[in-house]
């Protein structure tokens, strides 16, 4: 189901908008699917990296309004295992980007104080792109403004995968017993066992699925999905969604009851 932002904030300016955020009630950890670059360039005749380049820009404007905004993390989904079967081309041409962005913002998430950090089987990177990534790892490793995670030839089930063995290889080593595995323990055992699960998902170009992204820490998120592509995803964009975010009501499987006791 798209969620649509409704006709009281379609005349309002993004600075207007900002003025209705709760800044109680924003998410401290969002989750992007940054969906639609490829048709974006398509659609304006151009190849396919364009929109990707241009998809930085959204990026950028993220990481910015999550700073203002004090949200403490934000999550986006870069590159899956399943983008390894794409044209060889067009992973060249990824892989590239990917050392551009890390050379020409690694400065500027140093002085913004965001740290820089890749989930998934980065092994499976080129050798280049690999240094560059474990570079802005160890260069931003102390700060903490904003945790910027970049899922790179990542896999949600890939993830729980290499979480059941981190466990049983511990198990085998008599750290623990079977019956001694919870939640609490597997989520140590996850690529973002340092973070809270997010709070809020937002997918872009229309598309309503996870596609493997996080399956484990989405189990209670609210989701929000927007026909935007991700490249014309900016500010007032996620201003919208994040409104869209605070007027629900958040359960966690329990039942709040509107009469009073």
């Amino acid at each position: 189901m798209e969620n649509r932002p409704s006709p009281s904030t379609d005349q309002l300016s993004d600075a207007e908008l900002a003025t209705k955020l709760d800044p109680d009630l924003l998410p401290k950890h969002l989750a992007v699917i940054m969906d639609g670059n490829g048709r974006w360039a398509e659609a304006r005749s151009l190849p396919r990296i364009a929109g990707h380049r241009e998809g930085i820009k959204s990026v950028r404007e993220m990481i910015t309004l999550c700073l203002e905004l004090g949200i403490q993390a934000l999550t986006i989904y870069a590159f899956s295992q399943e983008n390894w079967n794409r044209p060889t081309t067009e992973i060249n041409a990824l892989m590239g980007l990917l050392e551009h962005y890390l050379s020409t913002e690694r400065n500027k998430l140093i002085e913004q104080g965001v740290r820089f950090r890749t989930i998934g089987r980065t092994e499976s990177l080129p050798t280049s792109a690999l240094q560059w990534v474990r570079a802005a790892e160890q260069e931003t490793a102390h700060l903490d403004k904003l945790h910027l995670t970049v899922a790179l030839s990542y896999g949600g089930r890939s993830e729980i995968v290499d979480a059941i063995r981190g466990l049983v290889r511990e198990a085998q080593d008599g750290k623990f017993q079977p019956e001694d595995i919870d939640e609490a323990l597997v989520h140590h055992y996850l690529y973002t066992h340092d973070l809270p699960d997010p709070d809020l998902l937002i997918r872009t170009s229309g598309e309503t699925r996870i596609s493997n992204f996080l399956l484990w820490q989405l189990a209670y998120t609210e989701l929000y999905f927007t026909p935007t592509l991700w490249p014309d995803f900016r500010r007032r964009e996620l201003l919208l969604a994040l409104l869209e975010f605070q007027r629900r009501e958040r359960r966690f499987g329990r039942v709040f009851s509107s009469l009073s006791s």
